[in-house]
């Protein structure tokens, strides 16, 4: 069974981490806390995460720094961020998220309904990448270290698994898709566009061999 993807929650106040657990509690993931933009850093040199939820009030390094720090790391640029922060803040409050980097800004109190469903598609999208790094790396292994020139036979064999795969994840990635659609969520049109294209690159490759 692969590994549930994990979730950074990152809150200088306990009771917001305790709530966004509960609100999460449904979804199949693991949520990792952290309670300042130092100890965030430092988890996320060690674990990969899905997607960051991050409070924008923190107190020493706030949230606008530490997505700074964050998109400096090549090991951690690509993680999603969604911004969490109370309604009465700074009307550039907004503007300065997207610009930090984040994919979304939240304002608390927000509707648990609408953060669950925004978690569960980025969620899905993380997955389908990893599985389709999985699925690059079985084309390269399976087709090009294991036939030597010529071994059109073992080729045919393999081919027909690798077809499965990759329909699976355009099977996949359609639903996903639909499931951004239903949601009229824009935060999800660079992500979903990435990923198309990096399985129209699979697709390509497979079909060069067929």
């Amino acid at each position: 069974m692969p590994d549930r993807a994990k979730i950074l929650l990152v809150d200088d106040r306990e009771e917001n981490l305790i709530a966004l657990e509960a609100i999460l509690s449904s979804l199949d993931i693991v949520p990792v806390r952290a309670r300042s933009g130092e100890e965030a850093l430092k988890a996320l040199l060690s674990t990969e995460f899905a997607l960051i939820l991050l409070d924008v009030r923190m107190p020493g390094m706030d949230g606008f720094e530490t997505a700074a720090h964050i998109k400096r790391r090549e090991r951690t640029r690509n993680i999603p961020i969604i911004f969490l922060t109370v309604v009465d803040s700074a009307p550039d409050y907004a503007f300065r998220g997207y610009a930090a980097g984040a994919v979304d800004y939240l304002t608390k109190p927000f509707d648990p309904w609408v953060l669950r469903a925004k978690v569960s598609v980025f969620v899905e999208l993380y997955t389908m990448n990893r599985r389709m790094t999985e699925q690059a790396a079985l084309l390269r292994e399976r087709v090009v270290t294991e036939l030597p020139p010529g071994e059109t036979g073992e080729q045919a064999s393999i081919l027909p698994e690798l077809s499965r795969r990759l329909t699976a994840a355009e099977d996949e990635l359609g639903r996903v898709r639909e499931l951004a659609r239903k949601s009229g969520d824009s935060s999800l049109t660079g992500p979903l566009t990435d990923l198309t294209e990096r399985l129209a690159h699979l697709r390509a490759g497979f079909d060069a061999l067929s």
